[in-house]
């Protein structure tokens, strides 16, 4: 019996480009070839024009599955969320911790490391969203537990850097010296800036000193003005600097977001969830630091209308981004798999087939592929 698995009849984003009216051939569980409809045998699988793609990576995943990563800081908790994110079509997370106390913060590394040294599908690294962040900007983040960076804190993050496939902090610069994030760059921790009031001349500035990534542009951040260009104005303007986008269009209106993509180089922003607990759940709700948070209408609230995190899934992003905002499928499926993948070093084109996911035409959902 072969074990060679055949798909055709649909678009094969190869991580840059759709590819049309050509086939791929996976033997056993890799792909080894894409050839020409013509030249190729008969397929085990009709797409019927739904998408063969690589799974999403997503850099900041707050919690799914009905938790958060703070809530219990464990491998159990860590392989929840990654097997919810599984069910969304994402193949690669950073589980992020929201600003929280030292022990929360070292728990969460160990509890990461340990599911990545277990080979933990779909865990990819830590994203640390604080502590070190504006109080100005804070959005939903605890303002009790906003901090400076401490030598002890700078000692834990390097420390987790060395373990961790991939490490990424948030961090604003009202909190966190130019120094320090030199430290953090040279160990090979991926600096965001974010949730952050600092002006245009300062973000510069700190990315001079290393960061590399702006945490969800246009939200928690100073913004662009006409003589106060801001935190976005950097993310727009800077080649160094990549940003993550939730295109949810609620945290972003759609003409911002068309904005941005006309501003930035190609493969310059990336898709984030943002998600929270209820991701790949029905839940109606949530607690986060003893604070309810309101799932309703596609937005995640505390009681007093704060957005807090996100209720989205990458497909849905999409679908967002090339029906309400005009950025080219191509370009949209890029921002979901190449350059996020491409931010924490994984292949930016998978050859395993569990790595890879069938996305519905219309961008309603995906489906996981079956085995040879």
């Amino acid at each position: 019996m072969s074990d060679d698995l055949i798909l055709s009849g649909g678009p094969i984003f190869d991580g840059v480009h759709l590819r049309d009216d050509e086939t791929a051939i996976f033997r056993a569980g890799r792909l080894c070839d894409i050839l020409a409809d013509r030249d190729a045998p008969a397929p085990d699988i009709d797409l019927n024009q739904d998408i063969l793609s690589p799974g999403y990576t997503d850099l900041q995943v707050n919690g799914g599955g009905g938790v958060m990563l703070g809530d219990d800081p464990s491998v159990e908790t860590v392989e929840r969320i990654a097997k919810a994110h599984h069910s969304l079509g994402t193949r690669a997370i950073l589980p992020t911790l929201i600003t929280d106390t030292p022990e929360s913060t070292r728990a969460s590394i160990a509890a990461v490391t340990e599911a990545c040294y277990a080979g933990t599908p779909g865990v990819a690294g830590l994203h640390l969203e604080g502590p070190h962040l504006s109080i100005a900007r804070k959005g939903a983040h605890d303002a009790d537990l906003i901090r400076p960076m401490t030598a002890t804190d700078l000692d834990d993050l390097l420390a987790a850097a060395q373990k961790l496939p991939a490490l990424m902090v948030t961090l604003a610069p009202e909190n966190v010296t130019l120094e320090q994030v030199t430290t953090l760059t040279q160990a090979g921790v991926i600096v965001s800036l974010g949730h952050t009031d600092a002006d245009f001349d300062t973000c510069m500035a700190y990315t001079k000193a290393g960061a590399t990534v702006a945490t969800h542009l246009f939200n928690a951040m100073s913004q662009l003005g006409s003589r106060t260009p801001g935190l976005v104005g950097a993310a727009l303007t800077s080649a160094q600097l990549s940003a993550g986008l939730i295109a949810d269009g609620i945290h972003v209106h759609p003409a911002s977001i068309r904005a941005a993509f006309a501003a930035k180089a190609a493969g310059a922003i990336f898709l984030v969830s943002d998600a929270m607990a209820v991701a790949g759940t029905d839940d109606t709700a949530f607690h986060l630091g003893g604070r309810l948070i309101q799932r309703q209408d596609a937005r995640l609230t505390l009681e007093d209308g704060t957005l807090a995190g996100a209720d989205l899934d990458l497909t849905t992003a999409l679908r967002v981004l090339t029906q309400k905002c005009g950025v080219p499928l191509n370009t949209a499926l890029a921002a979901a798999t190449t350059l996020p993948a491409r931010l924490i070093n994984r292949p930016q084109q998978p050859k395993n087939l569990q790595d890879f996911i069938r996305i519905k035409r219309d961008l309603s959902g995906t489906q996981t592929l079956p085995a040879p």
